[in-house]
């Protein structure tokens, strides 16, 4: 059941090259399962027991299933993202090189480990921009090349001697373009991507207005270990936790609680945009809630102070060649459970008591868990669980699951890490 449970994540993940398509088959999953898309411009019709969902910037997704109890009595959140650090190609972007290479102008968006994607096969995917009968609201459609498209080729070691040694720094504007193209005598680079994009579409150069484009790594996740104990794949930070939220949030059982399944967009980049946890979007779909089902401000005001969060982002594992770089007394291991973060100086929104609902989660579950806490000389990372309790003040924990090289284009994972954590995520929708 592990190992299948895994082989799905590897699906969905190859399946969401951008943080479009992922809200895209999170969607999908959804409404297969009953759940009603509302519209944020449109006024919303709810009652108890119904189930809903509505997107944002068709990068975030904010679904919920109402209980039957009173909404003042709270809600259970369980909180993603749905971006991963990657390169998004620039406008203009073909760059001829000595007239016969076409290389295209790409931008970082997050913080990817560079190196790693350096000559592999890559594609691009993304969202794009068609005209529409509404100059306000151009049409929406996704794209996916699903193909070897680009390179980004290494320099050879024979020009730099140095490459293996450390502080060889990157330029992101020079070493990090890749190769999409050869130049022959019938090549024409005049808005060759956009005419590439036209074809790919079947639609007409003239009718495409713009579009966000990304690059992926074409090789699709595998399963390894001498017991295929590990997950090989990019962009589980954090499409593991989409995936497994998600499973959990369709297969629980109907409660008095509402449920609410969020998936935030630009975690990657500080979360502090439209469609972003530091944003009030979330919070303006639980007033609506309310509202909607003929709560007051008071009711409001009751609802989010007896609500729970879990923010769900990956952690940390031991490195096996780094054990120093740990905390000495805390050390998260691959296949140990899903692992509660801990933050002295609050960038995680971890406490004693959260920490505590968790862990009896996990125990209910039947499944372990694990602490992680920085090595005290060295700063981490943040989420967007304290960025979203800016906006609701509800008691709210930060886990993950353990993996190695977070932000590689090509992540490791545990398999029984991805069913731990979906039964915990259950047995949390469940009470």
């Amino acid at each position: 059941m592990e190992k299948q449970l895994a082989k799905e994540l590897i699906d969905f993940i190859h399946e969401s090259p951008t943080n479009f398509h992922a809200v895209a088959n999170v969607k999908k999953e959804l409404t297969a399962h009953g759940f009603t898309q509302l519209f944020s411009g449109e006024a919303w019709q709810l009652h108890k027991g119904g189930k809903y969902f509505v997107t944002k910037n068709h990068s975030s997704l904010f679904a919920f299933e109402i209980g039957d109890g009173d909404i003042a009595d709270g809600l259970k959140f369980i909180c993603a993202h749905s971006d991963s650090p990657t390169f998004r190609v620039k406008p203009n972007a073909e760059m001829p090189v000595a007239g016969k290479y076409l290389k295209l102008n790409t931008e970082v968006y997050g913080g990817p480990i560079m190196y790693t994607w350096f000559d592999r096969p890559l594609s691009m995917a993304g969202r794009v921009m068609l005209k529409s009968s509404n100059p306000l609201k151009p049409a929406t459609h996704l794209v996916n090349f699903d193909r070897p498209m680009m390179a980004i080729p290494h320099l050879a070691i024979h020009f730099n001697r140095a490459v293996n040694d450390q502080g060889n720094p990157l330029s992101k504007q020079r070493d990090m373009l890749p190769v999409i193209a050869m130049i022959n005598e019938t090549f024409e680079k005049d808005n060759y991507l956009l005419r590439l994009v036209a074809k790919e579409m079947n639609v007409r150069p003239e009718d495409i207005l713009d579009f966000d484009l990304t690059l992926y790594e074409y090789e699709k996740g595998c399963l390894f270990g001498a017991n295929e104990e590990f997950i090989s794949s990019g962009k589980l930070d954090d499409l593991a936790m989409v995936h497994a939220a998600m499973k959990a949030f369709v297969a629980s059982k109907p409660c008095s609680k509402t449920k609410v399944l969020a998936v935030f967009d630009n975690e990657e980049v500080g979360s502090g945009t439209k469609q972003g946890a530091g944003s009030p979007i979330l919070r303006t779909v639980v007033e609506r809630v309310v509202f909607g089902l003929g709560g007051t401000q008071e009711d409001l005001y009751r609802a989010i102070h007896n609500s729970f969060m879990i923010s769900a982002d990956m952690a940390h594992a031991l490195h096996p060649n780094y054990v120093e770089k740990h905390d000495p007394t805390n050390h998260p291991v691959i296949n140990g459970g899903p692992v509660i973060k801990f933050n002295a100086n609050q960038k995680y929104v971890t406490d004693a008591d959260s920490a505590a609902v968790f862990t009896t989660i996990c125990e209910m579950a039947g499944v372990p868990c694990q602490k992680f806490v920085n090595h005290s000389d060295m700063a981490g990372g943040s989420t967007l669980g304290n960025i979203l309790l800016s906006q609701m003040e509800m008691r709210g924990v930060d886990i993950g699951n353990p993996m190695w090289a977070m932000h590689s284009v090509r992540e490791t994972g545990g398999v029984l890490d991805h069913t731990y954590v979906t039964k915990a995520f259950t047995t949390f929708y469940n009470i």
